[in-house]
């Protein structure tokens, strides 16, 4: 057994909704029957229905859960359990689905998805937490009789079958295949990521799996909120104090919560600080830092939903006497944008950002610096969004890579000679970065010159690489994973 371990998983498909004796359901929605019976722990409760609607409704985990802990009315050590059980089970998926697997005697496609979320929910608690396994064991079957209830005597067999094996690692040296022979097939047992996934950060790391295996362990650890500090409304260091925070590491504008929600702070009420992650708070500041020749009065945001990045470039703006113009495709983001951004100088454009450069309203060679946050995979950020390291697949690249390249030709387009240009993703994947980048750059039938990216990035900051593109990386700078390339349009 290789010592590759940590923290969870391998990937599973969409499991279908078998129908058969035991596994009673409402014909009408798809979902199991409620028996009636209240749940006998709330938390759990909560923690179920999150991870049900990820899985029935394609929901987004952190926005589902902050509903039912509200309408559950949690807080406290309740709230805290709860989002616990939900994003470690999310996390683990993969692992929990062959564990469950293994001890049903049955794929977990063929287990009615009502009893099959709730024993992968029983299972993270009997082999990732401190919980007594008779409580993780009672507590899922009780919870399986009121929402599958013909499933409650097979839950209780798996719980128990899933107990047999003792402890996490007995169960990972009998699943997880030798890392000497199929080390991303061990890796993916082990620490809970698709092995399509881990090629491609094993590829973006230079084939390094040791580093690799840094990453995925970084990856399945809880993230911690990151402020923005709006320069002109907030000075980070106060702001730290005021929060109970700490300052960020590397980015001037960052503070680091210690614990709570940061929907109840006055500093994100007030309009002083913005959610938002370091890396992406470096990635915009690094447009600003480029050199331009010439006018400096006209900024692009040309994917600008939901409006963090919008927020800082609109607050230095103000500084600085410039103009944001924030374009974005989808009217309810836009609007999101327009609430980030209110008493800044940013007009909102709900728009295609494909066709700037060519509407009238917005020629070519409008902008003196643009920032294109293309949408991606976002396999940057899977440790604030567990479920999308199962959600996303090979197929979803072509479609958005298409997309990163074209919104980069309309940039290019966009900014005039001298000015530049801020190509930002959240995805440390080949073909969404370095691939992107050349081919857009090489399709825009501009002349564009390569900036250095590290230099405009705060001194000391460690692998940055060779450049002139930048890849942060979460177990290296405690970030996203946000890849930039910066150009200047030269002719």
């Amino acid at each position: 057994m290789s010592n590759h371990r940590a923290d969870r998983p391998h990937g599973s498909g969409r499991p279908r909704r078998p129908s058969g004796p035991g596994y009673a359901r409402d014909d009408r929605t798809g979902r199991a029957p409620r028996s009636g019976r209240p749940p006998s722990d709330p938390a759990r409760q909560a923690a179920y229905e999150a991870i049900a609607a990820v899985h029935r409704d394609d929901a987004y985990a952190n926005l589902v859960l902050s509903d039912i802990l509200r309408s559950m009315g949690l807080s406290g050590r309740d709230a805290a359990f709860a989002t616990e059980l939900t994003y470690g089970t999310l996390r683990a998926l993969g692992t929990l689905d062959l564990i469950v697997a293994d001890a049903a005697g049955r794929d977990v496609a063929r287990i009615d998805p009502p009893a099959r979320d709730a024993l992968r929910l029983g299972a993270y608690q009997l082999l990732y937490t401190r919980v007594p396994a008779h409580a993780a064991v009672n507590q899922t079957v009780d919870l399986v009789r009121s929402v599958a209830p013909g499933a409650a005597g097979f839950a209780n067999a798996v719980m128990r079958a899933i107990t047999e094996q003792h402890s996490l690692d007995e169960w990972l040296e009998k699943l997880a295949p030798p890392y000497e022979e199929d080390p991303v097939g061990n890796l993916s047992v082990m620490h809970n990521h698709p092995q399509w996934i881990i090629r491609s950060f094993a590829e973006a790391l230079g084939g390094d799996l040791d580093d690799t295996a840094r990453l995925l362990i970084e990856d399945n650890q809880p993230p911690v909120v990151h402020l923005c500090a709006r320069p002109g409304r907030a000075d980070a260091v106060e702001l730290a104090d005021e929060v109970d925070g700490v300052p960020g590491a590397f980015s001037p504008y960052a503070v680091y919560l210690n614990g709570g929600s940061p929907r109840e702070l006055a500093a994100i009420h007030d309009g002083r600080a913005h959610v938002q992650d370091e890396g992406s708070q470096l990635v915009a500041a690094a447009l600003l830092a480029a050199e331009v020749e010439g006018r400096d009065t006209r900024w692009l945001d040309l994917c600008a939903g939901p409006g963090g990045k919008a927020g800082l470039l609109g607050s230095i703006a103000a500084l600085r006497g410039a103009e944001v113009t924030a374009v974005e495709v989808a009217e309810h983001r836009a609007r999101l944008v327009e609430q980030a951004t209110e008493g800044m100088p940013v007009t909102v454009l709900p728009m295609d950002g494909r066709s700037v450069g060519r509407d009238p309203d917005l020629p070519e060679e409008s902008f003196d610096r643009v920032l294109v946050d293309a949408p991606c995979t976002g396999l940057g950020s899977l440790r604030r969004r567990p479920e999308s390291r199962w959600r996303r697949t090979p197929a979803d690249l072509p479609p958005l890579t298409r997309l990163q390249r074209e919104l980069l030709v309309a940039a290019l387009r966009a900014v005039r000679p001298g000015g530049v240009v801020a190509y930002v993703t959240c995805s440390p994947h080949m073909v969404e970065t370095q691939v992107t980048v050349t081919e857009g750059a090489r399709r825009s039938g501009v002349e564009v010159d390569f900036v250095d990216a590290r230099p405009l990035l705060p001194p000391g900051m460690p692998g940055l690489g060779a450049g002139p593109t930048v890849q942060l990386w979460p177990h290296r700078h405690g970030t996203d994973a946000m890849f930039l390339a910066m150009l200047r349009r030269t002719a």
